[in-house]
C-alpha cells in the first residue's frame, strides 16, 4: 500500500515538473513572438554581438522560415527572420 502511494507521489511530481518545463518553453516562445521579427534581406547591415538561440531547421524538402535571438554590440535584443533550406531532402 505504501509503496503505491509513494509511486502516486512521484508520478505527480513528474508531471508537475514537465508541466512547469513545457511552460517555460511556451513563454520562452511568446516572448520571441512579441518582439518585433525583423526580416534578413541582403542589404541588412547586421550588428550580432552575441546570439542567443537559433531555431530548429524542420525535417522538409523546401525552403522555411528561421528565427535567430541575438543581441547587438549595444545590448539590445533583436529576432531575425531569415531563409533556410530544410533537412529533408535526399541526394538519391
Amino acid at each position: 500500500m505504501k509503496a503505491a502511494l509513494v509511486v502516486m507521489a512521484l508520478c505527480g511530481f513528474s508531471a508537475l515538473a514537465m508541466a512547469e518545463e513545457s511552460g517555460a518553453k511556451v513563454a520562452a516562445h511568446e516572448q520571441r513572438t512579441q518582439q518585433q521579427v525583423e526580416h534578413y534581406s541582403y542589404s541588412t547591415k547586421l550588428d550580432i554581438a552575441k546570439v542567443i538561440s537559433v531555431g530548429e531547421v524542420p525535417n522538409v524538402c523546401r525552403v522555411v522560415p528561421q528565427h535567430m535571438t541575438y543581441e547587438d554590440s549595444h545590448g539590445q535584443r533583436h529576432v531575425m527572420e531569415y531563409m533556410v533550406m530544410g533537412n529533408g531532402c535526399s541526394n538519391g
